[in-house]
C-alpha cells in the first residue's frame, strides 16, 4: 500500500485511473449526442454507445469495478443486449470491463496488436506497472487495417492509425450519425499520452489526427479517448499544437541539444503552458521529454 501511495503521489495519471476507479463515488454520466449515439463518463476511456434495432455496440469499457454502474447506464438508454465491445486500443484504463461485457454476451473486437498485447505480461512503463496476460479479456475478433460494422441503420467504420498513441489504435467513425471516436490519439484540451513504450509515436499520432480531419465537418461530434465532446475546430488547432511542438523540438535537435536540455527548454511550449495543456498527468516537461525521445528513435 505504501508503494503504490508513493507511485500515486508521482504519477497523476494512476491517482484518478487506479485509485478513483475503486471508489463508489465515481458517477457514470450519460450525453446524448444524436437520436442513437451516446457517450458515456466516468472514470477512464470515454466510452461510445450506438443503439438500435440491432442491438447495442459498445467502445471501450473502462475499469471492471464500474461495470454494474455502467451497465445501468446503457439499461437506461436501451433494452437491447450488448453485441459487440470494440475496444480503441489496449490501455487497461479502456478494456478493464472487457470479461464483464463479454459475460453480458458481447463479442470483443479490436486490432490484432491489442489481442498480441493482451496475450503476453505488458510492463506499463509510464505508470510502472505490470500488465498480466488477459486471456478472458482477448477480442475474439481481430483486424488488421479496417473494418465495417452495418448495424443500427448506419455503417460504422473501424481503422487502424499507425504507432500513433499505441501500435493498436483504432478510430470508429458513425457514417450516418457523423460521429468520431478517436480513442487516445485525441486528448482534448491537454497533451496527449504517447506510449513510445508500446509503438506510439509522435509522427504516428500527428498523421492518426490529419486521417481524422479528413472524415469530418464542422457538424462532426468527435469523442476524444478522455476529457470533454470536441469538434472539428478543436482537433484542428490540436494538429497546430503537436506540428509546432514537433518543428521547435526538431529545430533544437538538429542544434545538438541533448534531451535534458530540450525537456528543460520552457519556450517550446510556451503558449500551450499558458493554456494549462499541462495542467494533467502529462505536463510540459513530460511532453518536452516524449517529442525528443520520439524524434531521436531510429
Amino acid at each position: 500500500m505504501k508503494t503504490l501511495k508513493v507511485i500515486c503521489s508521482f504519477f497523476a495519471f494512476s491517482i484518478v485511473f487506479f485509485t478513483c476507479a475503486q471508489n463508489n463515488n465515481v458517477e457514470i454520466k450519460t450525453h446524448k449526442l444524436t437520436d442513437n449515439i451516446y457517450m458515456l463518463v466516468g472514470q477512464g476511456g470515454n466510452i461510445g454507445i450506438s443503439v438500435g434495432d440491432d442491438g447495442i455496440v459498445m467502445i471501450d469499457s473502462q475499469f471492471a469495478p464500474l461495470t454494474p454502474k455502467i451497465l445501468d447506464a446503457i439499461k437506461s438508454i436501451s433494452d437491447k443486449p450488448i453485441k459487440f465491445l470494440i475496444n480503441t486500443h489496449w490501455h487497461h484504463d479502456h478494456v478493464g470491463g472487457n470479461e464483464n461485457i463479454k459475460n453480458q454476451g458481447a463479442v470483443i473486437v479490436a486490432h490484432d496488436n491489442v489481442r498480441k498485447r493482451k496475450s503476453v505480461d505488458q510492463f506499463d512503463k509510464y505508470r510502472d506497472v505490470k500488465r498480466s496476460a488477459s486471456p478472458t479479456k482477448l477480442p475474439l475478433v481481430s483486424f488488421s487495417e479496417n473494418m465495417t460494422f452495418h448495424m443500427n441503420g448506419e455503417d460504422i467504420m473501424v481503422f487502424h492509425v499507425d504507432n500513433a498513441h499505441t501500435d493498436g489504435d483504432a478510430m470508429i467513425y458513425f457514417t450516418k450519425s457523423n460521429v468520431l471516436h478517436m480513442g487516445d490519439t485525441y486528448f482534448q484540451g491537454k497533451y496527449p499520452f504517447i506510449d513510445i513504450s508500446t509503438g506510439g509515436s509522435v509522427n504516428g499520432y500527428i498523421d492518426a489526427v490529419k486521417q481524422a480531419l479528413l472524415l469530418v465537418d464542422d457538424d462532426t461530434k468527435v469523442i476524444p479517448g478522455h476529457l470533454n465532446l470536441s469538434n472539428k475546430k478543436e482537433l484542428s488547432d490540436y494538429l497546430t499544437l503537436l506540428k509546432t511542438i514537433k518543428t521547435r523540438v526538431l529545430e533544437e535537435i538538429k542544434k545538438g541539444k541533448t534531451q535534458k536540455e530540450v525537456t528543460e527548454n520552457t519556450a517550446i511550449t510556451k503558449e500551450y503552458t499558458a493554456l494549462n495543456y499541462g495542467d494533467w498527468f502529462i505536463n510540459d516537461e513530460q511532453i518536452r521529454r516524449t517529442f525528443y525521445i520520439s524524434l531521436t528513435q531510429k
